[in-house]
């Protein structure tokens, strides 16, 4: 099965970001008509942790055995905002809102999972965790590159602030219509 560890969005985050995406989308398709982009929807808004890929059932089972006791990062408020890109220059590739104040404690959050995963064969990426939410992927950046990041830039997407108490373990399932997220553990905050 498909694994990965996110944070879940509050209703009221959701919907502000939901609001700052279609903003976003109305915005990117007047300045650049080439540019094509699946953005991501509501649904299925979260911030991803760590990315586990796919994961065999008794693997599986080892892994959530694993994630049981709670992690001793303490429960925080994490805020979203800012608009940027993936990579930082170039054409872009991923679109995202940012994270403000809870930015440490995230990757405090992403060291303990780091620590616990790693034995069971789960190594962490190569680069240094940057928690966002991803709110759309590119698919042709067409000749707008310069102009998209323009947008972004001068979209602040203030989605407020939740409290995040808990990790999630989703299972992604992919088909035509995209993927659907199903909640299989939570891995709490002390």
């Amino acid at each position: 099965m498909r694994l990965f560890i996110g944070v879940e969005l509050s209703e009221a985050v959701r919907t502000a970001a939901a609001g700052a995406i279609s903003r976003l989308e109305a915005q990117v398709a007047g300045v650049a008509a080439d540019f094509r982009a699946r953005w991501i929807p509501p649904a299925n808004l979260h911030i991803t942790v760590w990315f586990l890929g796919e994961v065999a059932d008794e693997p599986a089972s080892v892994l959530m055995e694993a994630l049981r006791p709670p992690l001793r990062t303490e429960a925080f408020e994490l805020e979203l905002r800012g608009c940027g890109a993936f990579p930082r220059s170039g054409p872009p590739r991923v679109l995202w809102i940012g994270t403000g104040e809870g930015t440490s404690r995230m990757v405090q959050a992403y060291g303990e999972l780091t620590r616990r995963l790693t034995p069971l064969g789960h190594a962490p990426e190569e680069r240094p965790y940057s928690p966002h939410l991803t709110i759309a992927r590119v698919k042709d950046p067409g000749r707008g590159a310069r102009v998209i990041r323009q947008v972004l830039a001068a979209e602040t997407a203030d989605c407020g602030s939740m409290t995040v108490s808990a990790l999630t373990l989703f299972r992604s399932r992919l088909s035509p219509h995209g993927a659907a997220y199903e909640s299989l553990q939570r891995v709490p905050l002390t």
